[in-house]
């Protein structure tokens, strides 16, 4: 018997989940997650596409086989070991063309990268449960920076700290979201800049950062850095391979961001 997968198995335009992780929107889902080893689950808005059951893949929606993206999420399903370990698996990145493709389309070139001096971040091919946020939403990383967070996260719980994770991984898909329905709603790219990273620009792609708070803190906020929580980051993350990506006055013109770090592999 198949045992409860804890990762989720990323392609250019579907994701793989875990059933058992997902919440059901209706009576129809809840049956099928309730039996489903894995969901197909649409990266532009979440939509449940199918559910992998024993007996066979049940799809949730009408025309499944003309889904964009359906054969490569079907041909990752074919081949799924079953487990993802660190050491054993490595991690590939999906490819950026058909980012690049709706950058253009949206009206963001390249320019805007050379202006930041951020570079544009691949997804990866899949991503390791990393525990829940704050919002008891499943939270993925990168494999590496999973276990890093998870022993950060018990370190300060030593000296009495609380760390809560407000997000992690985050889609090319969600943030072009983001800009679209601004768009829509009449604003500027230009407009949409001042608040929002670029599509494809930000650390959270990679799987390798997340926002962290603490208890009775809001979220995302610049209060942040008057908590003890931060103050043990300060004094400890390094030591666990984190960094703050996004001090004051940083060279990439982003505002100063005391919530967010990113996992960086120790150098050889």
């Amino acid at each position: 018997m198949r045992g409860r997968p804890d990762f989720l198995i990323n392609t250019p335009e579907i994701e793989l989940w875990p059933g058992h992780l997902l919440r059901a929107r209706g009576n129809h889902d809840a049956r099928a997650l309730a039996r489903a080893h894995r969901v197909l689950r649409r990266k532009r808005d979440g939509r449940y596409l199918a559910a992998e059951l024993p007996e066979g893949l049940l799809a949730l929606v009408v025309r499944l086989a003309r889904e964009p993206g359906i054969d490569a999420a079907l041909d990752v399903l074919d081949t799924d070991p079953g487990h993802r370990r660190p050491g054993i698996e490595q991690v590939g990145e999906l490819p950026l063309e058909r980012l690049e493709q709706r950058l253009q389309a949206l009206g963001l070139d390249g320019s805007y990268g050379k202006r930041t001096g951020l570079p544009l971040v691949a997804e990866p091919d899949w991503l390791a449960l990393a525990g829940f946020d704050r919002y008891r939403r499943p939270m993925w990383l990168h494999v590496d920076a999973a276990r890093g967070w998870r022993h950060l996260q018990a370190a300060a719980l030593r000296d009495d700290i609380v760390l809560e994770a407000i997000s992690g991984y985050r889609s090319h898909d969600y943030q072009l979201g983001i800009f679209e329905r601004k768009l829509a709603r009449g604003q500027t790219v230009e407009q949409i800049l001042k608040v929002n990273a670029a599509p494809g620009y930000s650390e959270h792609h990679s799987g390798l950062a997340l926002d962290i708070g603490s208890p009775g803190e809001p979220p995302a906020e610049e209060s942040f850095e008057h908590t003890a929580a931060f103050a043990w980051l300060t004094a400890n993350a390094a030591g666990h391979g984190f960094t703050m990506s996004y001090p004051r006055d940083n060279p990439h013109g982003i505002v100063y961001e005391p919530w967010h770090w990113c996992w960086h592999p120790p150098q050889a």
